[in-house]
């Protein structure tokens, strides 16, 4: 169990924040005592969270042709999983209100991990579609409680960092398993992927376990629904929440309808690639884990709105480019795409870390609600759109995500010159 405050336990929702100010001494910080297992712990928490959620993703071509489905049936085993993530995130952040984010986290990936070696043996696409499900729930637990407990024992100037680190484990995992299933399913199927991609999970909950340091700045909370439903009103109420949200939810729109039908077109006309070359396309992962690592160093030098223009036009040129019959083109737009995203995600999700000044977790688990929603509608639209309208479809239904974006973005920056304003009119 984490530590706990030895103060009197306050009621959910009703202060997220520990009630005495934290000396910088009580926060972990980059080169300090603890700060290095703990990055390597969520690291790890990262990998199996994106490795297990996204495990069918590049499967999805062999998934049809075995139960004889089409690719927007079979992507209900991409949705299910996020879906439901999305659903019990909130719940399962107040759970870690009382019982503490190492507990909740640790318990949360034991279920996912127990559940992954399962997935294999499911004898239809029904049952399948149902443990993704039970799966995604089970990794709810782990992405709020992951950004509260960075909230709370890191020290806020390298918050946006830690959180960079965690996200970038995010995109390791993505592409692991994806490059993992890709070969291991060529040569032995996609039930024989599944399971590898279990035995990596296994693996990564161990290191999890072991290297997370107990929390220091935890302060257990007394749970109640009334108080719960005042914290999520309350953030629901805050028009910079507000944007933060929709802007995660847009961008794992982009992301999740282009990784859910990017194999169905490799694997196609005029491209004719292989499973394992597909799994192998997810390599550009590597790009997101640079791109959000490096989300801070964004942020400190052309601001919050101008890191996530930078984001949002990189993305668009990703989406234009791989409209092109070039194998090159489209690789080029998938590093774009992912660089992108994933930039954006960091800034985003860091953001509402720091603005949440109470019930960071319900705050965080709201945003990961938006932002797993984004893809499991990003999935099944970008599904549908690849069997309406084929790659120029998907694309375009990216395109309108990401003017989503910017308008927002746009508005968000109007808001704050008028605050400026009326601050300087007040003085």
């Amino acid at each position: 169990m984490p530590s706990v405050s030895t103060e009197a336990p306050v009621t959910a929702g009703a202060s997220a924040a520990p009630s005495v100010p934290l000396a910088p001494s009580d926060q972990l910080t980059p080169g300090g005592p603890g700060y290095r297992r703990m990055s390597l712990a969520l690291f790890a928490a990262g990998i199996a969270t994106f490795a297990l959620l996204y495990s069918t993703q590049a499967l999805l071509p062999a998934i049809s042709a075995d139960f004889g489905v089409t690719a927007g049936q079979a992507s209900w085993t991409v949705s299910a999983a996020t879906g439901a993530l999305a659903l019990f995130v909130l719940p399962l952040s107040a759970l870690s209100e009382r019982f503490g984010r190492r507990t909740l986290m640790t318990a949360s990936l034991v279920v996912a991990v127990v559940v992954g070696l399962l997935v294999p043996f499911a004898p239809n696409l029904e049952w399948l579609v149902a443990l993704r499900a039970v799966q995604g729930a089970a990794l709810a637990g782990l992405p709020a409680s992951a950004m509260a407990f960075l909230a709370e024992e890191v020290r806020p100037k390298a918050l946006v960092a830690a959180i960079g680190l965690f996200v970038a484990g995010n995109s390791i995992g993505g592409m692991s398993g994806r490059i993992l299933t890709g070969w291991v399913a060529q040569a032995w199927g996609w039930r024989a992927a599944l399971a590898a991609v279990g035995l990596l999970a296994v693996a990564c909950a161990v290191v999890f376990r072991a290297l997370l340091p107990r929390a220091r700045n935890f302060t257990s909370r007394t749970l109640s629904p009334r108080a719960l439903a005042r914290t999520v009103g309350a953030h629901l109420s805050d028009p910079l929440l507000l944007r933060l949200y929709a802007i995660g939810g847009l961008f794992m729109t982009v992301f999740g309808a282009v990784y859910t039908v990017i194999g169905y077109r490799l694997v196609a006309d005029p491209f004719n690639l292989p499973q394992g070359v597909v799994g192998s396309v997810f390599v550009v992962y590597l790009v997101g884990t640079v791109s959000s690592a490096a989300a801070g160093r964004l942020v400190g030098r052309l601001g919050r709105r101008g890191a996530l223009y930078l984001a949002v036009g990189t993305t668009t040129a990703g989406l234009l480019l791989s409209l092109a019959d070039a194998l090159a083109a489209v690789l080029l737009g998938l590093v774009l795409i992912t660089a992108g995203f994933f930039a954006g995600h960091a800034v985003a999700s860091s953001s509402v870390s720091r603005t949440a000044k109470s019930g960071r977790a319900q705050a965080s688990a709201l945003y990961q609600s938006s932002y797993y929603l984004g893809s499991s509608a990003g999935g099944t639209l970008g599904a549908i759109a690849f069997h309406t309208g084929g790659w120029a479809a998907t694309v375009a239904l990216g395109l309108l995500a990401v003017l989503g974006v910017v308008s927002i973005t746009l508005y968000g920056s109007r808001c704050a010159r008028v605050e400026r304003r009326r601050v300087l009119a007040g003085h």
